[in-house]
């Protein structure tokens, strides 16, 4: 389990930077389409931080899916929660989203849909692709 904690700690290291790269692109598009648009310290402190607390555990989580003594359906629940919890309290932190149930409800069920879709089409690629190479080997 320590080498775990070790992948899931470098990963988080390596790709974290990319969460506040890409909340600073978003804020820059957005500064440009929206005459109105302005943000404080503390909201972009805040982003900075959540978003890259948000891409070192996005990156982490990777780690539940090469856990050999666990299932498919624990280690996909297990980066399946963890994702969506921190999904959930970025975006609340960060008043992407307010905090109002409905519109909780609403987010959760569209970060569901997209995540089982990637997670489909990424399981049937490698499918199709062990598949494929099973065939070459024969």
């Amino acid at each position: 389990m320590k080498k775990y904690l070790k992948q899931f700690l470098l990963r988080g290291m390596l790709f974290g930077g990319f969460g506040p790269i890409i909340m600073g692109i978003i804020y820059l598009i957005l500064s440009y389409t929206r005459n109105d648009f302005s943000v404080s310290g503390v909201e972009v402190f805040t982003a900075i931080i959540s978003t890259y607390i948000l891409a070192f555990i996005h990156a982490g989580a990777s780690v539940f899916n090469q856990i050999e003594n666990w299932g498919i359906s624990k280690s996909l629940l297990c980066h399946l929660a963890t994702l969506y919890f921190v999904y959930v309290l970025c975006y609340v932190i960060n008043s992407w989203i307010p905090f109002e149930w409905t519109v909780i409800l609403i987010f959760s069920l569209i970060f569901l849909a997209v995540y089982f879709v990637v997670w489909f089409t990424v399981y049937f690629c490698i499918k199709a692709t062990s598949k494929k190479f099973n065939k070459s080997l024969n």
